[in-house]
């Protein structure tokens, strides 16, 4: 039977065979197809998010104006339907999607708060929202969440040196609780930043890219993510889902600063997935 012929499982796996046997070939070959193979995956970890990205792309520049039905509204149908696809696919579990509807009801919450003290706003017209948050919002969290889920099981994911999971949840709650609080009390940021650095400062996370297990500092691996998300905000605003101070009149890139909240949002993120996925020691 020609290649052509073949499943497209069977293919796929005789594909990964040449490929590997050319990266056997030389330690340069080796570096290229891990590093290829490391990015492949975590786009389809980015499943849930890239979706919604492209959606909120894609009605920006695409949606006509005399549409019956607002973008917002869209974007909410839309989401919706990529977490049935997501959970019909067997690409999340029930148990995950659990944890995920958390990551969208605390965002959901933080959205009433952050709008009603004009940190961001939504500057279009919708039905389905709460007060000044269009319900797509929440979804934005729940991307991330369904990241954190799936890179997990995608990389085989351990760790070492991971802190106890009492303390993990103490972190995380005041974490949360600064968002808030910080617009009447002292922002304590900082200290949040050095109790995340004492916790997680000596873990590390294993992961496999092909075939080699690989390793990187659990503090790193958090700031390299919430970099990523950090670009994809750009890109969100960049179409017009949600605008912040200064990009009324037009778009300008977000604020650096942002990659500090997007940082302990990870450490919220990653305890709220330890809830289905608790943290598994990698062997010694």
């Amino acid at each position: 039977m020609t290649a052509s012929r073949l499943p497209l499982e069977a293919w796929g796996r005789r594909w990964l065979t040449a490929a590997q046997a050319w990266a056997d070939r030389a330690p340069a070959n080796h570096f290229a197809f891990e590093f290829l193979w490391f990015g492949l995956k975590q786009a389809w970890a980015c499943l849930f998010g890239g979706a919604m990205l492209a959606l909120i792309l894609g009605t920006f520049l695409l949606w006509p104006d005399a549409s019956p039905v607002s973008r917002y509204d869209f974007l909410v149908v839309g989401a919706v339907l990529i977490q049935i696809a997501m959970l019909a696919l067997r690409l999340e579990t029930w148990a995950e999607a659990r944890v995920i509807l958390l990551f969208h009801i605390a965002g959901t919450i933080m959205e009433l708060f952050k709008t009603a003290h004009a940190s961001w706003i939504y500057p279009e017209d919708s039905v389905l929202r709460i007060g000044a948050v269009p319900l797509f919002s929440g979804f934005m969290y729940a991307a991330v969440g369904s990241y954190i889920a799936r890179v997990q099981r995608i990389f085989h994911i351990r760790v070492n040196g991971y802190p106890s999971l009492w303390s993990t949840w103490i972190l995380a709650a005041a974490i949360y609780v600064n968002f808030f609080a910080h617009h009447w009390l002292p922002d304590i940021r900082l200290a949040l930043f050095v109790a995340t650095a004492l916790l997680f400062g000596r873990g590390w996370f294993w992961f496999t890219a092909d075939r080699a297990r690989l390793r990187m500092p659990l503090l790193l691996g958090y700031g390299l993510v919430a970099l990523f998300i950090w670009f994809a905000e750009n890109l969100g605003t960049l179409g017009r889902a949600w605008v912040y101070p200064g990009q009324e009149a037009g778009w300008e890139p977000v604020s650096l600063a942002k990659l500090g909240s997007w940082y302990l949002l990870m450490i919220i993120s990653v305890v709220l997935v330890s809830l289905v996925h608790r943290p598994e020691e990698e062997p010694r």
